[in-house]
């Protein structure tokens, strides 16, 4: 057979080829251009099995890699984890066989098969009972620079030349101050009853949904309006194509409705405004057109370029009209409106979260290509195979086109929001690629530093585990904004899911408090949190959750003493002393004294010490206050002796509960 035919079959240069077959046993030279049929037969057989076996070498290693203790730590085994791992996985990080797997969760009371996955507090007891420590892999929030890279990367997907590219919906934002009507709004337009199953009113995570307006199709995102999600509005606006400006006509332009519109115009986004709420007693449609005005935003009435249009989402008044504008707008920017179809697909994850019986689930929005039930996809370092697609009505779909959100379940674990998903990969090639280096430290942060013991700053010590990966990333950096030089916040554990009792014993040994949000607690959890004395706090509305936090750190903080100065007198004469406690005879200048004030002692100009009056008296009689003017008896206490014609400065000291927004850095 000739060698280059031979090489072609092993998918190999010739060069490369006579270079490795001395070491497989076949020493042709490397001047040889052929080679005997049999020799040919014996070296694909052998070329195959030293590629299984270096195959098998990689995988080892790698796992080993992950789940080794470090040279300096043999002492300590150690095993990294995620949120959820399959029992397959899980018995090979412990070294156990399959059986030895199953049995030892069966002593725990878990049946599960070797494809079910077990969450992160499951792993924790197995691993505890075999001599193990498990670490989290917290992937859930991406950090700043990691969020730079993204929205690079999206950046450029969103903006590809190819003649290949064909119209898709709009892609379209809602955004606006909290309680001005966006998810009522959403509600009316694709007339279901979301924000009944909202607490408070408020939407607490991202969603996407579709409506069709002239035969033609519309993306809407919804975003939460709390001031806690505005990393997630950012992301909305960085993935739509038009926004939505929602302001109450009854209460105009707010705080929220000033950060949207900046996010709106750094993306680069065209804007229409809707003005909501028209039905209201007190709406005023031309004051919120004054109000834009004045921020630079001239309605088109008034002579500028902004849509405007007043709507009733209660009632349901000029919705037809405002849906109308957004495929007007659509059409004056097709251009920037416009993806490949048949190519691999390409997306954002805009929610993810844990749930207990199907696993890691995330809503992915497609940007490029189409996505399909069967691809392989990477989110990030989390892998994964689609075995599952629903669209925002929950109904199964076989695959998603650009523009088209879809809820995916096949992922290994829960990938962060915001992350970037990308069709087509080699699952088996990545996984050897994959950087073991992402996996840090846990989130578990008992054990403090010396310089954090020495610290002055007092710490607020919490444990919080939410529904989904959104709402953590959003209460994780609503917190992060009350720490300052006297108190912080310091989260010891966070993750997705329930509260369970290892959750309450990690909250003991860190002096912890425990919080939850759209999640409830075990049986168990409660049980020990009962015998240990630790509260749970479960929440469902986001700033009932980071009003009790503040309240808290408020009482950590040291009070203010007000000083109120409420006379001067001065000193007649002794008539009683001892140690720490004179009776003194006083006479009034200015003001008055009152029982219980405390006092200043000058002397010679100088203010020599202080003390406290203990009684007052007139004559026989005792007083509660002796005014201007009059000389009375007085009981004083204090470090220093008292002497005739000292002066003494009387004051009340009241004390005042410190806010956190009076000390902010």
């Amino acid at each position: 057979m000739n060698l280059t035919e031979l090489a072609r079959k092993l998918k190999v240069p010739t060069s490369e080829l006579k270079e490795k077959l001395p070491k497989l046993g076949f020493d042709i030279g490397m001047k040889a251009i052929k080679v005997p049929d049999d020799m040919a037969e014996r070296i694909i057989a052998k070329w195959n099995e030293e590629k299984r076996r270096l195959q098998l070498e990689e995988k080892y290693q790698a796992v080993n890699e992950m789940t080794e203790p470090s040279a300096e730590n043999k002492s300590e085994r150690i095993i990294k984890v995620p949120q959820t791992i399959s029992v397959r996985d899980l018995a090979e990080r412990l070294h156990l066989s399959a059986p030895a797997m199953i049995t030892e969760l069966m002593k725990h009371g878990i049946m599960a098969s070797l494809s079910e996955k077990v969450d992160f507090e499951i792993t924790t007891i197995v691993a505890e009972s075999l001599g193990y420590k498990t670490v989290l892999v917290d992937e859930s929030n991406l950090d700043e620079k990691q969020q730079q890279i993204i929205q690079e990367k999206l950046k450029q997907i969103r903006t590809k030349k190819s003649d290949k590219l064909l119209s898709r919906p709009p892609i379209v934002v809602v955004m606006g101050h909290v309680d001005h009507g966006k998810t009522k709004l959403l509600d009316t337009i694709r007339e279901a009853n979301v924000i009944a199953s909202e607490a408070g009113g408020i939407t607490q995570h991202i969603g996407a949904y579709q409506v069709v307006k002239n035969e033609r199709m519309i993306t809407f995102i919804d975003t939460p309006g709390h001031e806690a999600f505005s990393a997630m509005r950012s992301r909305g606006a960085n993935v739509a194509d038009i926004a939505i400006l929602v302001v109450a006509a009854d209460s105009g332009i707010q705080p929220q409705t000033i950060e949207a519109i900046k996010m709106i115009q750094d993306a680069g986004l065209p804007m229409i405004v809707a003005i909501n709420k028209i039905d209201k007693p007190d709406a005023d449609v031309e004051k919120v057109k004054k109000e834009l005005a004045e921020i630079n935003l001239i309605p088109e009435d008034w002579g500028g370029n902004v849509i405007c249009v007043s709507v009733s989402a209660k009632d349901g008044t000029n919705i037809n009209e405002l849906l109308e504008m957004v495929l007007l707008t659509a059409d004056l920017n097709q251009e920037q409106i416009k993806a490949e179809y048949d190519t691999l697909a390409v997306g954002t994850i805009i929610e993810s979260h844990l749930d207990k019986g199907t696993g890691p689930v995330a809503t992915v929005l497609i940007h490029s290509g189409t996505l399909r039930v069967g691809d392989r996809v990477k989110v990030g370092n989390v892998l994964g195979k689609i075995r599952s697609m629903q669209d925002y009505q929950g109904k199964k779909i076989d695959l998603a086109t650009p523009s088209t959100p879809a809820r995916i379940i096949g992922l290994e674990r829960v990938p962060a929001v915001g992350e970037i998903l990308e069709a087509g990969v080699d699952l088996k090639l990545l996984r050897r690629q994959l950087d073991y280096k992402k996996y840090q430290p846990s989130d578990f942060k008992g054990k403090q530093s010396e310089d954090e013991k020495k610290s002055k700053i007092k710490k607020y010590n919490i444990l919080l585990k939410t529904d989904v990966a959104g709402s953590l990333e959003a209460i994780t950096q609503s917190l992060k904004k009350y720490n300052g030089r006297q108190v912080m916040v310091n989260i010891i554990y966070k993750g997705l899911g329930n509260i369970t009792e290892v959750d309450v014993v990690r909250a003991e040994s860190t002096k912890a408090h425990i919080y939850g949000f759209n999640v409830s607690a075990t049986p168990q959890a409660y049980e020990v949190a009962k015998e240990k004395k630790i509260d749970i706090k479960l929440y469902q509305i986001i700033y009932k959750l980071l009003e009790d936090v503040e309240e808290k750190l408020e009482d950590l903080l040291d009070p203010i003493y007000n000083r109120e100065i409420k006379g001067k007198g001065k000193v007649l004469a002794i008539f009683r002393g001892q140690k720490q406690k004179m009776i003194v005879g006083v006479k009034v200048l200015t003001g008055e004294i009152v029982t219980g004030a405390k006092l200043i002692v000058w002397r010679n100009g100088k203010i020599v010490g202080e003390g406290q009056v203990q009684q007052l008296r007139v004559g026989p009689e005792q007083m509660s206050k002796v005014l201007s003017g009059s000389e009375c008896g007085l009981e004083y206490s204090g470090s220093i002796a008292l002497q005739p014609e000292d002066e003494l400065e009387f004051f009340v000291e009241t004390k005042v509960k410190q806010k956190l927004q009076e000390i902010k850095n």
